[in-house]
């Protein structure tokens, strides 16, 4: 769906109360800080900003934000896990502003992480940002996984295939999804005015995943560590318009 100037403005506010959950989160995160910390300083943000969560009670979802430590690779819930130095954590959140929607996520380190953890999250924003350039006009949505599988496989690591971005609009989720990867065929073309959320879940090790008895955290098959980076995009005339960062 192509989304009109008056639509899109709106989406640049919810876009810019995501950003603002980011910059929060990550002042907030060190050695000791527990995830539901992360969760109270998003919803703060959320309440200030007098914007609504698209995260809490989706499905259920109990939080206003994903905390997915190590090797979890997605859908963490926020509670009384406490952050250790070396670990690496994922915040995935979402804001919802006159009925639109923005979705953004991001990884980092906690405390001094070793040289491989650093390599993962510096591939793995990367590979966002490559899948990011393909968004233009005319040129094929599928581009968009090819372009971060090239990224993340170049660098040995492998590309989550279970879990995939998204068209978002009046729905966090919406139709067609976006593979991480080249599915085999182009998709559908890129017109001014789409919007996707492009989410790449890189593994140091293979691409397998298990989902724990919670029934939303995933994590790798093997026990290697994963990265997660999201924006929401659009696609405009004058190339690819991030709408959720400052």
């Amino acid at each position: 769906m192509r989304r009109s100037a008056d639509e899109l403005a709106k989406m640049r506010r919810a876009g810019r109360v995501v950003a603002e959950i980011h910059e929060a989160t990550r002042a907030a995160i060190r050695p000791g800080v527990t995830t539901a910390r992360l969760n109270e300083v998003a919803a703060e943000v959320l309440e200030r900003r007098g914007a609504r969560s698209n995260f809490l009670g989706y499905h259920g979802f109990p939080a206003v934000i994903c905390t997915s430590p190590n090797d979890m690779i997605v859908h963490g819930i926020p509670g009384e896990t406490v952050l250790a130095e070396g670990d690496i954590i994922s915040v995935d959140c979402g804001a919802i502003v006159e009925g639109y929607h923005g979705d953004a996520a991001y990884t980092v380190g906690v405390g001094t992480i070793d040289a491989a953890s650093a390599r993962l999250i510096e591939v793995t924003e990367r590979s966002l940002w490559a899948g990011i350039a393909q968004m233009v006009p005319g040129h094929r949505l599928y581009e968009v996984g090819r372009a971060v599988q090239e990224v993340a496989e170049a660098a040995g690591y492998s590309v989550v295939r279970e879990y995939v971005g998204h068209a978002i609009g009046t729905a966090m989720h919406e139709d067609p999804q976006v593979p991480n990867y080249w599915p085999g065929t182009p998709g559908p073309m890129l017109k001014t005015g789409m919007v996707f959320a492009i989410e790449p879940m890189v593994n140091i090790g293979g691409a397998a995943t298990y989902e724990l008895e919670d029934g939303w955290s995933v994590v790798t098959a093997d026990g290697s560590r994963s990265a997660h980076f999201e924006h929401t995009v659009a696609v405009t005339d004058d190339g690819p318009e991030v709408l959720t960062r400052l």
